[in-house]
C-alpha cells in the first residue's frame, strides 16, 4: 500500500502543512518515522513544510512563528532520539559509582599484585577455621571443632583463633600472586584460539593449574611449615625469625622442606582440579546465563564451588603433610615418606582418621578459594593499562 497524506492547502497554492503518511502505519518502520515526524518530535506536528500564505512565502512570517514557537515549546524536547536517551542515562548512573582505578601497565605486575592482595584478604578472613582445621588434623587441642574451639578460647582468648596469620599472609600472598599469575600465564598459552585445535589432549586449564600449584609450593613452602609449628606449638617460638633460626639450628636446613613431597603430590591433583573446576564453571555460568562478563557474586560462589571439589577430592593427602610437618613433636611418630604417612593413619585411625577435620576444612577452603578468586578478578579490573581494563 502506497503512503497516503493530508494536505492543507495545495503545495502550488501555498500550503502550509502536511501530515504524511498516516494510512501506512508509521510506526511500524523507522524511515515512516523520519519522514513523518522529523526530529522524532511524535503527534499531529509531523512536518511543517511551508508557513506562508503565498506561494513565494510572503506574507506567512507571522503564523510560521506562532507555529514555530509552539513546537519548540510543547513537542521539541520529543525530539531526543531513544538511544541518545539511555546512553545519557548510563553516562548519568556510571557517574554515580566510585570506580577506583589504578594504572599498571605491566600485565604481569597486574597479575601478581592481583593475586597477593587476593592470597592476603582471603586468608585473613578464614583464619579461625584454619586454625581450628590445624589442630583437628593432628589431634592436638580435641576430636571436634567445639572442643578445639573451646580449648582455644580458653588458653589463648580470640586472639588464639588468628596465632600464625602473619606467616599465614607472609606466606600465601606471594604463593598466590606466583600461583595466580603462572595459571594465568600458562593457560593463555596451551588455550586454542576459537576455531582452532586444541594443543594438548587434555584440558589447558589441567595442566596450567598443577604448574601454577608446583611453582608456588616451591617458592613457598618454608613459610608454610613455619606457619604449621607457629600454631601448633605454643610458646615455643617468639615468631618468624626465631622459628626459622631455631628449626635451622637444631633440626637443620632440610627440615625447613619436611612434607614437601606429600605436598607436591598434593598440590598436583588439588590445583588442577580446583582451576580446571573453576574454568569449567565459568564456562558453563557464560554459556547458560549468555553473558561474557561475570558479576562478583558469580564469581565467588563458582570459586566456592571449586574449592570444594578440589578439597575434597585430595583430602588425605592434606592430612599426611600435616602430620609429616609437625614432625618428632611431643613424641609423635616420624615417617618416612607420604606413602607410610597414610598407611600408618589408616592402620590407627582407619578411613576416619584421612578424612579427620574435612568438615572444617570445607568450611575453611570453600569461602577462601571464592573470596581469592573474587578478589582476584576484581583487582584486575581495578589495576588497568592506561584507559583499558585489565
Amino acid at each position: 500500500m502506497g503512503k497516503r497524506g493530508i494536505q492543507l492547502f495545495d503545495d502550488k497554492g501555498g500550503s502550509f502543512l502536511s501530515i504524511s503518511g498516516l494510512g501506512s502505519s508509521p510506526w511500524s518502520q523507522e524511515e515512516d518515522v523520519g519522514q513523518c515526524f522529523p526530529g522524532g518530535a511524535g503527534g499531529l506536528f509531523a512536518s511543517v513544510n511551508q508557513m506562508g500564505m503565498g506561494s513565494n512565502g510572503n506574507g506567512g512570517g507571522g503564523i510560521k512563528s506562532v507555529y514555530n514557537d509552539l513546537y519548540e515549546k510543547y513537542l521539541s524536547f520529543v525530539g531526543v532520539n531513544g538511544e541518545e536517551e539511555r546512553e545519557m542515562g548510563k553516562k548519568k548512573k556510571r557517574k554515580g559509582w566510585l570506580q577506583l582505578k589504578i594504572k599498571v601497565r605491566n600485565p604481569s605486575l597486574r597479575r601478581l599484585i592481583s593475586g597477593g592482595i587476593a592470597g592476603a584478604v582471603s586468608r585473613t578472613a578464614v583464619a579461625p577455621l584454619e586454625t581450628i582445621r590445624t589442630h583437628l588434623m593432628v589431634g592436638s587441642s580435641g576430636h571436634s571443632s567445639s572442643e578445639v574451639f573451646q580449648n582455644i578460647m580458653q588458653h589463648d582468648g580470640w586472639t588464639g583463633l588468628f596465632r600464625g596469620n602473619l606467616v599465614n599472609v607472609i606466606r600465601v600472598a606471594p604463593s598466590k600472586a606466583i600461583e595466580l599469575f603462572a595459571y594465568d600465564t600458562v593457560n593463555k598459552k596451551l588455550s586454542a584460539a576459537p576455531g582452532e585445535q586444541p594443543k594438548l589432549p587434555i584440558p589447558a586449564s589441567l595442566v596450567a593449574g598443577a604448574c601454577a600449584g608446583v611453582t608456588s609450593t616451591l617458592c613457598t613452602y618454608p613459610l608454610e611449615l613455619v606457619k604449621t609449628r607457629l600454631t601448633i606449638q605454643r610458646g615455643v617460638y617468639k615468631g618468624i625469625l626465631d622459628a626459622f633460626m631455631k628449626i635451622m639450628s637444631e633440626e637443620g636446613p632440610g627440615e625447613l622442606y619436611r612434607g614437601l613431597a606429600p605436598s607436591l603430590i598434593g598440590v598436583v591433583p588439588y590445583a588442577a582440579t580446583n582451576y580446571f573446576a573453576y574454568d569449567s564453571l565459568r564456562k558453563a555460568y557464560r554459556k547458560l546465563a549468555k553473558q561474557e562478563k561475570i558479576g562478583n557474586i558469580e564469581t565467588l560462589l563458582i570459586g566456592s564451588a571449586a574449592g570444594a571439589i578440589s578439597s575434597s577430592a585430595t583430602f588425605p593427602l592434606e592430612v599426611a603433610r600435616k602430620h609429616m610437618q609437625v614432625g618428632a613433636l611431643s613424641g609423635r611418630q616420624v615417617y618416612r615418606d607420604v606413602l607410610h604417612a597414610l598407611a600408618s593413619i589408616l592402620e590407627k585411625e582407619g578411613v576416619k582418621g584421612l578424612y579427620k577435620g574435612l568438615g572444617p576444612s570445607c568450611m575453611k577452603l570453600v569461602p577462601a578459594a571464592g573470596i581469592s578468586f573474587m578478589c582476584y578478578e576484581a583487582c584486575k579490573r581495578i589495576l588497568v593499562e592506561g584507559d583499558q581494563e585489565a
